[in-house]
């Protein structure tokens, strides 16, 4: 069986399957869309390198998901917008609080010291630069990745010479 009538069978059971459910499947393609999740995972990449390079948990990888999957969650509130009961704001309120329970995750209290803040602050960031993407702010997206990145280098930098100050006293 070939990959096109393998096709042709799904898409006639998924126009069936839409019938009972009242829909018809949307097979369009949508540049836009393609464009802000690239944009967002463009994003998610500069943020997480400084992360990867650093050898923290989360890194390339869970940086571009949550910036990507901000957007994709914000792109949806877009898409529906203006239908009743629904707003925006309120799926954006939802990413910052989804976050914050995974941020949540890689913060770590060891003996009098607690580890993760930047990490989860990186993250936390990384869900925003997937919010600017879905609102196709180009240029906010990036000068915020932007300084995202730069904040973590040179103040990763400060941190370590104070923290040699403060270990050689």
């Amino acid at each position: 069986m070939g990959s096109l009538q393998l096709f042709d069978i799904l898409s006639v059971l998924l126009i069936q399957q839409a019938e009972v459910i009242g829909n018809a499947p949307d097979w369009s393609f949508n540049p836009d869309f393609l464009f802000k999740i690239l944009l967002s995972a463009l994003s998610g990449l500069l943020i997480g390198l400084e992360r990867e390079f650093k050898g923290k948990d989360a890194g390339l990888k869970t940086n571009m998901l949550v910036s990507l999957g901000a957007c994709v969650f914000i792109l949806l509130s877009i898409k529906f917008f203006g239908d009743e009961f629904v707003d925006k704001t309120r799926v954006l309120s939802q990413v910052i609080i989804g976050i914050g329970f995974l941020g949540g995750g890689v913060i770590l209290k060891k003996n009098d010291t607690i580890h993760g803040l930047t990490t989860a602050a990186t993250v936390w960031c990384s869900a925003a630069a997937g919010c600017i993407a879905a609102f196709y702010l180009i240029t906010d997206l990036a000068l915020f990745t932007g300084l995202v990145v730069c904040i973590n280098i040179v103040f990763g930098l400060v941190d370590k010479r104070v923290g040699n100050r403060k270990s050689n006293d």
